[in-house]
């Protein structure tokens, strides 16, 4: 017999968008204020970590065809290889450059290349933790 769950989904898809947006917001933030790559990484894999719970492990997987341990890996290399970027252009390792544009949606907005390490982060945080969280559920 099938569970009716309709609200439920509805409700969960609703949430979803909304962790996610603030995962975004959080991670966008974070080198001014809290938040970053690592916090960021961490509302956003909850988001992917409630559809897991609220559908099944193969519904979400047919929707986001990604290998978590990958996106850790890739995010491990990003955030390395930035910190060799500096290198190549004469600088320390890990130094970072900044400069402000005024972009559409967010005016003003100031650009960091420790964003782009950020990125790096917050790959490997969901990556980390949803991969984490699938490895336990297959133990259950």
């Amino acid at each position: 017999m099938k569970i009716n769950d309709v609200i439920l989904h509805t409700i969960t898809k609703l949430v979803v968008f909304i962790i996610l947006t603030f995962g975004v917001e959080l991670f966008l933030s974070g080198h001014n204020n809290p938040g970053g790559g690592f916090i960021g990484g961490l509302v956003l894999s909850s988001a992917l970590v409630l559809l897991f719970l609220v559908y099944d492990i193969e519904t979400v997987e047919k929707g986001i065809p990604l290998d978590f341990k990958k996106v850790a890996a890739l995010g491990v290399l990003f955030a390395v290889g930035t910190g060799f970027g500096a290198v190549l252009f004469g600088a320390e390792f890990l130094t970072q450059a900044f400069s402000t544009f005024n972009l559409p949606v967010f005016g003003e907005t100031e650009l960091a290349t420790v964003t782009l390490f950020e990125v790096g982060v917050a790959l490997t945080v969901v990556g980390t933790v949803v991969t984490i969280i699938l490895s336990i559920s297959e133990d259950v």
